[in-house]
């Protein structure tokens, strides 16, 4: 009969200490980024709004939209629709037991963040 003593386990957790893998960072983000856009869905509307109203809101809209602040709102915008649409395509993958082993997982995790960013900068360089 071996004696091996547990190591105690912590009372109170730090946060800022535990480092998570890319898979956990990667549903983190898929979290945060859904909830930006439905966070920012009313702006959204509201910008769509004023594009099809009238030709006098449509310059409105034109000019909200060039604003250079508004721009890396919108860029935000399309990084976290990407990101999540990537992230629950992973997801989906996921559920279906395709991907799981940890190597892929990592893999998979990293073209995620790859492809949101690569793809925001293109639509980001080509919209500017």
């Amino acid at each position: 009969m071996s004696s091996t003593v547990a190591k105690p386990r912590p009372k109170h957790l730090n946060l800022m200490q535990i480092r998570l893998p890319i898979p956990g960072i990667i549903s983190i983000m898929h979290r945060i980024s859904g909830a930006l856009l439905f966070l920012l869905l009313p702006l959204l509307l509201w910008l769509f709004q004023a594009s099809l109203e009238s030709p006098a809101t449509f310059a409105e809209f034109r000019a909200v939209v060039t604003h250079p602040l508004m721009k890396l709102v919108l860029l935000g915008l399309l990084w976290g629709y990407l990101h999540h649409l990537f992230a629950g395509l992973r997801h989906l993958f996921l559920d279906l037991d395709i991907g799981t082993e940890l190597e892929m997982a990592r893999l998979t995790s990293i073209i995620v963040l790859a492809a949101g960013i690569v793809l925001t900068l293109v639509a980001g360089v080509a919209l500017w």
